[in-house]
């Protein structure tokens, strides 16, 4: 039975290129991890029925990109956020057993109606995947994102494409 909850630990396992083996999906390790943790994964729910992933990232004052993005007025990068997304969508490929690196290939929109900043308590994201396509050995899933700061919506991202190579 495969798990459906992931600890930092065992999110740092898979970095080191241990969770899903050599040659397969990696979370890119601290400082680029960004989430905490795993809280949900499932490969049957979400708004396609075709799984979902939720996660978290506790808002430290203390995290790197708030002293140089900006000086004086610390703000989580947008980009952040969204690589945020792509990286869950990867665990996602390597956790229903397909084989590769991953590798981020495009979104085909992306919304920004709020930010990260030094208040908010946590990052919250949802993940719902809408299609897992293998052409030719290569793995590719196709989800749409959304971003909470604590309650609100603040980013949503339409057809996230990440793909795992061999």
């Amino acid at each position: 039975m495969k798990k459906n909850s992931f600890t930092y630990e065992d999110l740092i396992s898979c970095g080191n290129g241990d969770l899903f083996g050599p040659g397969n999906a990696r979370l890119p390790l601290p400082p680029m991890l960004m989430f905490d943790r795993i809280t949900d994964i499932n490969d049957n729910g979400g708004a396609f029925k075709k799984g979902s992933i939720k996660a978290e990232l506790d808002i430290k004052d203390n995290l790197w990109f708030f002293d140089c993005h900006f000086k004086g007025d610390p703000v989580m990068p947008g980009c952040l956020g969204l690589d945020a997304m792509w990286q869950l969508v990867g665990f996602y490929l390597g956790w229903i057993g397909n084989p590769g690196k991953g590798r981020a290939l495009g979104v085909s929109t992306v919304k920004f109606t709020g930010e990260v900043l030094k208040n908010v308590k946590k990052a919250i994201y949802v993940i719902d995947m809408k299609k897992i396509m293998s052409p030719g050995g290569t793995s590719v899933g196709l989800a749409n994102g959304v971003l909470f700061a604590d309650e609100k919506k603040i980013y949503s991202a339409e057809n996230l494409k990440v793909g795992l190579f061999k």
